[in-house]
């Protein structure tokens, strides 16, 4: 039997002004501003991912991007 027994929702950044569609996450690892945020992982044009923090990007970094 490959059923799993579970399914849980997990998020470790939960920004709740994006939501289209409102859900709620099992786990929530910390609640996040409507801002763009960067680091950990997270990127922004294939820059600030390896930072080993996660920070909010200033706008003036990316608005002549968008």
């Amino acid at each position: 039997n490959c059923e799993a027994a579970s399914v849980a929702i997990v998020a470790l950044l939960d920004k709740r002004e994006r939501r289209k569609v409102e859900l709620e996450a099992d786990y929530v690892g910390f609640q996040c501003p409507n801002e763009f945020v960067v680091g950990y992982g997270l990127d922004f044009d294939e820059e600030y991912r390896t930072l080993p923090y996660i920070g909010v990007l200033k706008p003036e970094c990316y608005a002549h991007k968008l």
